[in-house]
């Protein structure tokens, strides 16, 4: 299994079949303003932050995997912690009820948005859903719950941006719609992967039961410019 791209997963995603999404040089590339705001650098450990100067605003914030050294002169640390990589290994899963669950579009952003705000799975914007597929639970017209997905290169899939409304807790929503979203990517022979902050102890247990391996842990930063 051809795991390697893992390790700089964001740089690949940017570079490879994801590099029309992005702004930036040949060394450090973001994606564009309205996609997730995540940095990839092809020397991970020494980001050349001050050349995406030109294409990023001081007022917003990156993530940045896999870099913990110093930040160099005009950008600040505003996070510093650490993200969990998890790969699933198995063969397809058995299928569960889809019955109440449907295909998220353009209609559905705001709705989206108003999630992701509240749960904060990470970093999601108004044109996140033309990263890939995202699919979800609705009780009349207030999203309950929804997962989709981010990046990918090569033959790994990055499952994203799974969250549920408190209100919903306990029904098996994520778990449900992972499911879709595995079976669909293992169909067509894609492995699927995801990250998730090391401090989210419930989401661990989560994706732990599913099957999913834990794969490595990195450095995660949010970084901004300085005005």
């Amino acid at each position: 299994m051809a795991l390697e791209p893992l390790s700089n997963i964001v740089w690949h995603s940017l570079t490879g079949p994801q590099s029309h999404l992005s702004a930036g040089t040949t060394r450090i590339r973001r994606f564009a303003p309205g996609f997730s705001q995540l940095i990839g650098a092809c020397e991970r450990e020494r980001p050349a932050l001050d050349e995406l100067v030109p294409y990023c605003a001081p007022d917003e914030h990156f993530y940045v995997l896999g870099w913990s050294g110093e930040p160099p002169a005009g950008w600040q640390v505003a996070v510093d912690s650490f993200v969990d990589q998890y790969v699933w290994h198995h063969a397809m899963p058995e299928a569960l009820d889809v019955s109440d669950i449907v295909r998220l579009d353009a209609s559905h952003v705001q709705r989206m948005i108003a999630l992701t705000d509240l749960t904060r799975p990470g970093p999601f914007a108004e044109r996140t859903i033309e990263f890939g597929e995202f699919y979800g639970i609705l009780d009349d017209e207030r999203l309950l719950a929804m997962a989709g997905q981010r990046m990918h290169a090569g033959m790994l899939r990055e499952i994203s941006g799974v969250c549920t409304h408190p209100d919903a807790q306990g029904r098996g929503c994520s778990k449900r719609l992972m499911n879709l979203l595995l079976r669909l990517q293992i169909s067509r022979g894609q492995v699927p992967f995801l990250h998730m902050m090391h401090d989210n102890v419930t989401a661990r247990g989560v994706y732990e039961r599913m099957g999913f391996r834990h794969h490595q842990r990195l450095a995660c930063r949010v970084v901004s410019r300085i005005a």
